[in-house]
């Protein structure tokens, strides 16, 4: 607006000062984000939910303060270790050697989540041994009186399972 001051000057006259006055507005904006791990705003990184604020100087020469709400979501990881016998399915996938393995999925929170499985496979055993003997014949602590194909399940040292087959010819 336009303002006048009327005194008198050192001479004693009258005397008006005019201003013109013109108040430009500071200015003030907030916005709100969500991000995995990390977020860039106004060239700073933050790694933490929570207010921030930014305060430079607007196109009028008068402040302007920004203010970001941020979440900031992780991204999650796991590890684990299993052993099994033959084969292990994990996540729609079966496996069948040993190694590391990972899955890549999203989160709850719409972040990066990776799994990795340091997964042991232990096999399985079978052997096939013949014998022939007469009248009778003692395996793994049974006595066989007939010829026949005998089977003999057990552990093996890994805890996995192991057949024996026994191919028996018992002669009268």
């Amino acid at each position: 607006g336009t303002y006048l001051h009327s005194f008198s000057n050192s001479t004693g006259c009258d005397s008006t000062a005019i201003l013109n006055l013109t108040i430009n507005p500071s200015t003030a904006s907030t916005s709100s984000a969500t991000a995995c791990d990390t977020y860039t705003w106004n060239g700073t990184a933050y790694t933490a939910s929570g207010s921030y604020t930014y305060v430079t100087t607007n196109s009028n020469g008068c402040d302007s303060t920004a203010t970001l709400n941020l979440t900031i979501n992780p991204s999650t990881t796991s590890t684990s270790s299993v052993t099994e016998c033959d084969s292990y399915t994990w996540n729609g996938t079966t496996y069948t050697s040993t190694g590391t393995y990972t899955y890549s999925t999203t989160n709850a929170n719409g972040c990066d989540s990776t799994a990795t499985l340091n997964l042991t496979i232990n096999p399985s055993t079978t052997s096939t041994s013949s014998a022939t003997s007469c009248n009778d014949y003692l395996w793994n602590g049974t006595t066989y009186t007939a010829s026949g194909t005998y089977l003999h399940s057990f552990s093996n040292s890994t805890g996995c399972d192991s057949t024996a087959i026994l191919n028996l010819t018992i002669n009268p």
